[in-house]
This record gives C-alpha cells, sequence and structure tokens, in this order.
C-alpha cells in the first residue's frame, strides 16, 4: 500500500497539473459521446458503458453522472482505485459494477461470461492500452471488435507514437518534456515517472496502429490530438 499511495501521489499530481493535458481529454471525451448519442434512435435502450482500466475517475466522473446510461462498469487492475472510483462518481440512477481485470483478458475472455462485461455500447480506455505490446494490441483490437456491440463505438484515449518514430526517440524526448516542463513534480517524482514510461510504456505508431484496427474490423477517426504530439483520442466505430 505504501508503494501504491507513492506511484498514486504522482499520478495526481501529473493530472491537477494538467500536465498530459488531462482537461482537453475531458473536454473531447465528452463532445464524442455527446455525438454518438445524438445519433442514436430514439427507441435505443440506455447505453451501457465498459470504462477499461478507469482508474479512480476523478475528471470523468461529472460526464458520467450527467450521461443517459443504463450501465456503468469500471474494470481495473489495481483493487485499489475501485473504491475511489465509485465514491468519486457517487450516486447515479443506473446499475454500476466494479470489477477488478485486465483488459486484455477483457478483450479475448468468451462470450457468455459476466453480464456486466457483455457486449457494451460504449468501450472507453485512457492512458492504458500503451502497456500492451503490439501483438497484445492487435489480438485487444481483435477481441475488442467482437465484444462490442455492433452498433457502439470506442473511446482510445492515449499516447501515440509519431509514423516512423522508434520508441527510443518517443522515450527519449518524452523524458526530455518531463525534465524541461514538469516542475510541479518533485525531482524524484519526475525521475519516477520517467523510470516507469522507460520500462512499460510501448505506445503505438500512430499511422500503424490505425492501419492495424481498421484490418481488425474498425473505422478509426482522429478526434483530438495533443500539443505535444503525444496524447491524442481516437473514436473506434465497428464496421
Amino acid at each position: 500500500m505504501e508503494f501504491f499511495e507513492h506511484q498514486w501521489s504522482s499520478y495526481r499530481a501529473v493530472v491537477e497539473h494538467d500536465l498530459m493535458e488531462h482537461r482537453a481529454v475531458a473536454t473531447a471525451t465528452e463532445a464524442a459521446l455527446r455525438h454518438w448519442l445524438a445519433q442514436r434512435p430514439a427507441t435505443a435502450p440506455p447505453p451501457a458503458l465498459l470504462d477499461l482500466g478507469c482508474g479512480d475517475l476523478a475528471l470523468l466522473a461529472p460526464l458520467l453522472r450527467d450521461l443517459p446510461l443504463g450501465r456503468y462498469c469500471g474494470l481495473d487492475l489495481a483493487a485499489v482505485v475501485l473504491p475511489l472510483a465509485e465514491r468519486a462518481l457517487g450516486p447515479v440512477p443506473y446499475a454500476t459494477d466494479w470489477r477488478v481485470g485486465d483488459l486484455l483478458a477483457w478483450a479475448q475472455a468468451p462470450e457468455g461470461g459476466d453480464s456486466a462485461l457483455e457486449q457494451p455500447d460504449i468501450l472507453h480506455s485512457a492512458f492504458a492500452i500503451h502497456h500492451l505490446s503490439e501483438a497484445q494490441k492487435q489480438a485487444f483490437l481483435q477481441g475488442a471488435r467482437r465484444r462490442i456491440n455492433a452498433n457502439g463505438v470506442f473511446l482510445w484515449v492515449d499516447v501515440f507514437r509519431e509514423p516512423g518514430e522508434t520508441r527510443e526517440a518517443y522515450i527519449a524526448r518524452y523524458c526530455q518534456r518531463i525534465r524541461s516542463g514538469w516542475q510541479p513534480l518533485s525531482p524524484g517524482q519526475q525521475e519516477q515517472v520517467i523510470d516507469h514510461l522507460s520500462q512499460c510504456d510501448i505506445p503505438a505508431d500512430r499511422a500503424a496502429i490505425q492501419a492495424s484496427a481498421e484490418q481488425a474490423g474498425w473505422r478509426w477517426h482522429w478526434a483530438w490530438q495533443g500539443q505535444y504530439q503525444a496524447e491524442a483520442m481516437a473514436v473506434l466505430t465497428p464496421h
């Protein structure tokens, strides 16, 4: 728990000081969801949203409280964040579920399992899929395409490499960004973030992942791109 709290304090500082443009991400997420909801037939039932790597919902909760959902399920590998997310969301007029789980395992699971995880209308994932290898990302996209409702939407917020950029070049420029512009974090916190991304982050090449998604049966649209050529949001729909 002490290790988690130390890591979590750094994460919260990144969010609170908007170092990864979380505020713009939240705005773009709301716009994309409102647009998708506006296109739904009036007779369609309230949609189910599955949030893969939900975290503590610090920024998304106000939007979720205002959406006409039928069900929300937050899934995260870290069990300790789920009570934080539930508290952030508060009482809502639709069913909620909180599950400990892995997003790739969800994508690859056979149908007919946990009803809260079956055929979501809306998939959302923010800053989680970049931890998967390239092969795992492809497997995730194929599995998610199989499991999402045929008329659904997938909002993927993450960090991405520029087309043709190597992982090493991306890591180098992101580390430089942290050291030169993340003064709200202490030097120790900066090095903690750098150590994590150097060891764990495998951001997808923008062009390559779009092609992979289209091969897996998705239409791809870049709905928002941040100012640092890293953070971005894609809206994917099945075809």
